[in-house]
């Protein structure tokens, strides 16, 4: 698994090897933590933990450049816990085995957390090389950013002076990041009260699994299945053909990643039990259909399973599965200005109903702040008509692109002198923590960058191994070449 020690540079690929033998999905982060100030330690650098449990580097300017801008180099040292099926891993404990698959750096069973190893690989890199001509670098490595940028939320505001921000949490080579959306978490929640299984009735589980899933940010509109909103069609389905009742139903693990599994239990009458198999057969013959070029590896599995004592009323079902049909998922529109960039769109992301005890999650983007009002304000209205109360969290506004940015133009010429061909300039749907950060510090001049990934949040999260050497190269030249204080 260690093959990887071999890619070059040697610098961020030992560095990111490292941290995969550390355990750091969100809401984990102490072994992590500890990891980053000893390796500081060791590098000879400062490092200190925030009260926000962001890791906090320095290291000052090399001599003859203490006139230099300062400059911060960010990325999250958390990452996304998906892993397949049959995967015995744990996110708490397990390292992850990372592998080369070609040309591509890949994770046995796991997400491979190059979003946002890769950065951290590279600030780290960054502050441990000696031979490096640069002006005062901070690092800040922030907490959980993938469940709600908490880390960047509660930032002090007053911890750093420096006048650039180079995130390093982009994931296509070439393409120099200016702005992004805005989210905001919403959640519906529903308690109900059982009622008794018809003891007459037969019960099944159904099992959808097997999609793509994917970034929410990056993906949403590639088209690919929502297994929650799949699941809804389903029910939906059976419910008025075979009469189906529902037990329970869950789906989907992250709010910022594509459900790619869900899984519910049905009763239904004996009489109906082999009529209903023979529906979910068409149904899900149609659905391979319509989802052909997109999804290839979907199942639908439906087997027989002892009957449970409880499940929900007809009413509560009606009512749940309805507002789960009608729930906005995916797209609602694209930038005006930028037709091929999302503006506004919905992730059903994570559904749990059992035991009188109903929760829905989802992620909402925009960036625009009346049209992320607007998607609150359609979801709030579809979950209310259910009964359900609906709440918000972990709101962050967009990153309006600044094209006149003095870095990004720094950026791009570097990177024209090294590839020969010009940068991309981008605004993404997905959200990055520099909105949050420009809130506390507005002045700072801010570019998004990084080598390529694909399917992050993904069992299929993958590096290309092509793009992180020249990556580093123009991050070294950008440092040694950053301009003076005026």
């Amino acid at each position: 698994m260690n093959e990887i020690l071999n890619l070059k540079p040697e610098c961020i690929w030992r560095n990111f090897y490292n941290l995969t033998q550390v355990p750091r999905p969100s809401g984990h982060l102490k072994k992590v933590q500890q990891f980053l100030l000893d390796f500081a330690k060791q590098a000879g650098v400062e490092a200190f933990i925030d009260e926000a449990q962001n890791v906090i580097m320095r290291k000052p300017a090399s001599p003859g450049m203490e006139n230099r801008k300062g400059v911060i180099l960010q990325a999250h040292m958390d990452m996304v816990p998906q892993k397949t099926p049959e995967s015995t891993h744990n996110f708490e404990t397990d390292p992850i085995q990372p592998w080369i698959d070609g040309e591509w750096v890949k994770a046995k069973g796991t997400t491979l957390g190059a979003d946002n190893g890769l950065g951290v690989a590279a600030i780290m890199a960054v502050m441990e090389d000696k031979t490096l001509k640069h002006g005062p670098i901070d690092a800040l490595i922030t907490a959980d950013e993938e469940t709600g940028m908490y880390g960047a939320n509660d930032l002090d505001t007053e911890v750093f002076d420096a006048d650039i921000m180079l995130n390093l949490d982009s994931e296509t080579w070439g393409k120099f990041v200016i702005g992004s959306a805005g989210g905001i978490d919403v959640t519906a929640t529903l308690d109900y009260e059982e009622v008794d299984t018809n003891p007459d009735f037969a019960a099944v589980r159904v099992t959808l699994k097997g999609l793509r899933g994917g970034h929410s940010g990056l993906e949403i509109h590639e088209g690919r299945g929502n297994a929650n909103k799949l699941m809804a069609r389903f029910l939906r389905e059976v419910i008025d053909v075979d009469g189906a009742h529902l037990v329970s139903w869950h789906g989907g693990n992250m709010r910022n990643a594509i459900p790619f599994k869900a899984e519910a239990v049905l009763t239904v009458s004996k009489r109906n039990l082999e009529p209903m198999k023979q529906v979910a057969d068409e149904w899900f013959a149609d659905l391979v259909d319509a989802y052909k070029g997109i999804e290839s590896g979907m199942e639908l599995i439906v087997e027989d399973i002892e009957l449970p004592a409880k499940e929900l009323s007809e009413e509560t079902r009606d009512k749940l599965v309805n507002a789960l049909i009608a729930c906005h998922d995916g797209v609602l529109r694209m930038i005006p200005a930028y037709p091929n960039v999302v503006e506004t769109s919905s992730n059903l992301a994570i559904i749990d109903i059992e035991g009188g005890k109903a929760e829905v999650k989802i992620l909402a983007r925009s960036s625009r702040s009346d049209m992320k009002i607007y998607m609150v304000d359609m979801l709030e209205g579809c979950f209310k008509l259910a009964g359900m109360k609906v709440e918000t969290a972990g709101g962050y506004g967009g990153w309006d692109p600044d094209p006149d940015s003095e870095i990004l133009h720094h950026l791009l010429k570097i990177y024209k002198e090294q590839n020969g061909e010009e940068g991309i300039i981008q605004v993404d749907h997905a959200g990055l923590e520099c909105s949050v950060i420009l809130g506390k510090y507005p002045w700072l001049d801010v570019v998004s960058l990084g080598p390529t990934m694909k399917s992050p949040h993904t069992t299929n999260e993958r590096a290309l191994i092509k793009t992180v050497a020249p990556f580093w190269e123009l991050l070294k030249k950008a440092l040694e070449t950053i301009p003076e204080n005026k």
